[in-house]
């Protein structure tokens, strides 16, 4: 008896579970998704959303930081979620594409990005040669940085 009710139960909860997860299909169909810009973002929130925890223990003042940083760490969860269920796919294409330059030049220990004083091409050159004459690629200015 116990043996056929658990296969009913199952039965049941895997055709609510393929009915949930078709319309989640339908629903997201031409919505933009998660990237790793929304995973940056989610993690983030969620780190600032404990650290506001832990500071709201410590008195009034460390509270009222705490509400702050918990109220950025709400609106950072609200940008993820825009993102998200966004259907205008180009700009968030976009949006993670300078987020992942972005994330490339902080992490990229080797080399110094510089802005070209006359035409703005960004140009890399290697860290650590002291003062050094840069020539842009695009329009051949001279400029004279720290690397």
């Amino acid at each position: 008896m116990e043996n056929a009710f658990r296969k009913v139960v199952g039965a049941v909860f895997r055709r609510m579970l393929a009915r949930y997860s078709a319309f989640m299909r339908r629903f997201m169909y031409g919505r933009y998704g998660v990237d790793q810009l929304n995973i940056f973002l989610l993690v983030t929130a969620v780190v600032l959303n404990l650290v506001s925890m832990v500071l709201s223990w410590f008195g009034a003042v460390c509270a009222i930081i705490g509400m702050v940083i918990s109220l950025i760490s709400y609106v950072l969860l609200l940008l993820c979620m825009f993102r998200l269920f966004s259907r205008n796919l180009e700009k968030r294409i976009l949006e993670n594409r300078r987020y992942l330059t972005w994330k490339s030049r902080v992490l990229d220990r080797q080399n110094r990005y510089y802005r070209c004083p006359n035409c703005k091409q960004t140009v890399r050159v290697p860290r650590g040669r002291g003062k050094i004459c840069i020539k842009c690629p695009k329009c051949s200015e001279k400029f004279i940085r720290k690397s």
